[in-house]
């Protein structure tokens, strides 16, 4: 078990098993110590500021961002592989009104920064969406930088 595993069990969190993509693209793609992941939306449906809260948005970005980690770890096969976080882009399917979209973004930014320390610190996109794949609430995704094959082992 990644160090990052364990971190995940002493916040009463788990990855769960990782998703395969729903149309034709990858999960992530690796460019050198870059890994571009892949969006993945959030299972909670419906408008931000209508539907659900604050409080609720965030947490449906936490969950996204164990989906993320799970689609990571299948690709990788170890999350200490990470070094840092390098971006975030989270889309927010927000009411015309509620104009909070950097805070539900800090429910997944938390997270990372809670996992990874200032390696999880990251520059950060948060844009509200009119709509998102299959209604969801939330949309994120992720860079990360990794270790060098050569500096593994």
């Amino acid at each position: 078990m990644s160090e990052i595993e364990k971190r995940l069990l002493t916040l009463g969190e788990t990855l769960p098993p990782a998703k395969a993509p729903v149309a034709n693209y990858l999960g992530c793609k690796r460019s050198g110590d870059i890994l571009y992941v892949s969006a993945r939306v959030s299972e909670a449906r419906g408008e931000v500021g209508t539907d659900l809260n604050l409080a609720a948005a965030q947490a449906a970005t936490r969950r996204v961002i164990l989906d993320l980690l799970a689609i990571v770890k299948a690709d990788i096969g170890d999350l200490d592989l990470i070094i840092s976080v390098e971006k975030l882009v989270g889309f927010v399917r927000a009411a015309p009104h509620f104009t909070q979209l950097p805070q539900v973004i800090d429910g997944a930014s938390d997270l990372l920064v809670a996992l990874f320390g200032e390696a999880g610190r990251h520059a950060r996109t948060a844009t509200g969406a009119a709509q998102l794949p299959y209604g969801a609430a939330v949309q994120i995704e992720m860079i990360l930088l990794l270790k060098s094959p050569a500096k593994i082992g």
